[in-house]
């Protein structure tokens, strides 16, 4: 038997029993990284979520606002030069801004029981 064959076959073997001793201790680690996951749940703080849902309202306002204006400008310059069918996209935007301005900011106020 020659020098690398033996450690081939020791190889072979150390590899076999380190995948051995992975499936003997993988479900026990599994277990108990969850036991530690679970022991940290009562010390999870959710005070920022009210800030940033807060944010995220704040956006949906402007963003709504921009979209509502800028459909409104887009529709009163096609109107203004005569172009009533061109018109009409810019008042579709406007009134998906609105939905945007209404609707977004009052789910989104929801979620975190928000007054509007």
């Amino acid at each position: 038997m020659s020098l690398r064959s033996h450690f081939n076959l020791k190889s072979s073997r150390l590899r076999g029993y380190l995948l051995r001793a992975a499936r003997v201790m993988g479900p026990t680690l599994v277990a108990l990284t969850f036991a530690g996951i679970a022991h940290a749940q009562g010390t999870m703080d959710f005070s920022g979520a009210s800030t940033l849902m807060a944010t995220f309202k704040t956006f949906a306002i402007y963003a709504g606002a921009v979209i509502c204006f800028g459909g409104l400008i887009f529709a009163g310059i096609r109107m203004m030069s005569g172009r009533f069918q061109d018109a009409i996209p810019g008042l579709f935007g406007a009134l998906f801004g609105a939905g945007v301005l209404g609707w977004g900011a009052g789910w989104i106020g929801s979620l975190t029981g928000q007054q509007m």
